[in-house]
């Protein structure tokens, strides 16, 4: 069971510290533990509860009203607004209970809802997208759990291989994309979704993963000459700067055109080599390959 501070439920609830402590002394909208030290502690219920509030309260209900109800009525009124309310900061609020519930039902529902309303890309890029920035930050401020990552990490990956299976084979002739994560990167959504949105354009793709190191890029290489190869860089590598492992790529292999992306790049490369090219983010991606 998790225990969370009162700046954990403000960073994952968006609520003020100040405005919970309001709420529990003028409703008792929540009832916390204390340490022996008399410091506010909260509980996975808690969490929980406090989300559908939230979520209520951003979609124009009054404290007051809420705290009148019991958590059958909350529960029932946050259901509705999930299929009902199609803003992103909702499904974002949404998918994030979900998320802490570890309710697979839920968080698949929501996703297939806005999948059928808007389709696969878009679902992605206005909500699966931005809910995987706001995990990755409660991540590493430790406010939730790794397992809740997982839970929800497999559900999205799953979406993304059956999204990427259902697209046609491009024709023949089709330019040829390589893709693939370095050694020590684990950054597969990312990944997939690049690749979902290559192959939906016309483009063949060579998918190596996750992982991959140099030994194996260059076996890749020897086997198979794409016309791109894509990797995304978002750790630091131990024995070589990021733009030096850019330059002896493309210096080894001058006839594939590279393209590099991911906060490394952005971050650390000052000097751009001519034999690659910088991505800056989704939407460089997307209009790179409009010129493709």
């Amino acid at each position: 069971m998790a225990v969370y501070s009162i700046k954990d439920l403000e960073k994952l609830t968006g609520i003020k510290a100040h405005t919970i402590r309001i709420w529990e002394s003028r409703y008792e909208l929540l009832q916390p533990k204390r340490t022996d030290t008399n410091i506010r502690y909260y509980l996975d219920d808690d969490l929980r509860f406090l989300l559908n509030v939230a979520l209520l309260k951003k979609n124009g209900h009054k404290i007051s009203e809420i705290a009148s109800m019991d958590k059958m009525q909350i529960s029932s009124k946050v259901k509705k607004l999930s299929e009902a309310n199609f803003e992103r900061d909702t499904q974002l609020d949404t998918l994030t209970i979900a998320m802490i519930e570890m309710d697979e039902y839920k968080f698949d529902r929501i996703i297939t809802m806005n999948i059928n309303q808007m389709g696969f890309e878009k679902t992605m890029l206005n909500v699966i997208h931005p809910f995987l920035d706001k995990l990755n930050v409660l991540w590493l401020t430790g406010s939730v759990h790794p397992i809740q990552e997982n839970f929800t990490s497999y559900i999205i990956r799953q979406k993304l291989i059956v999204a990427i299976d259902q697209l046609p084979l491009p024709p023949e002739q089709s330019k040829t994309f390589m893709i693939y994560i370095p050694e020590g990167e684990m950054q597969e959504l990312s990944i997939l979704f690049i690749h979902f949105l290559f192959k939906s354009r016309g483009f063949k793709v060579i998918y190596l993963g996750q992982n991959v190191s140099t030994s194996d890029l260059h076996t890749a290489l020897s086997i198979q000459k794409p016309d791109f190869v894509f990797s995304m860089i978002n750790r630091p590598f131990k024995k070589i700067s990021v733009q030096e492992y850019m330059k002896q790529l493309s210096d080894e292999f001058p006839d594939v055109e590279w393209l590099f992306t991911g906060i490394q790049v952005a971050s650390s490369v000052t000097d751009p080599d001519a034999q690659y090219t910088i991505i800056t983010g989704l939407q460089d991606t997307m209009d790179y390959l409009k010129k493709v």
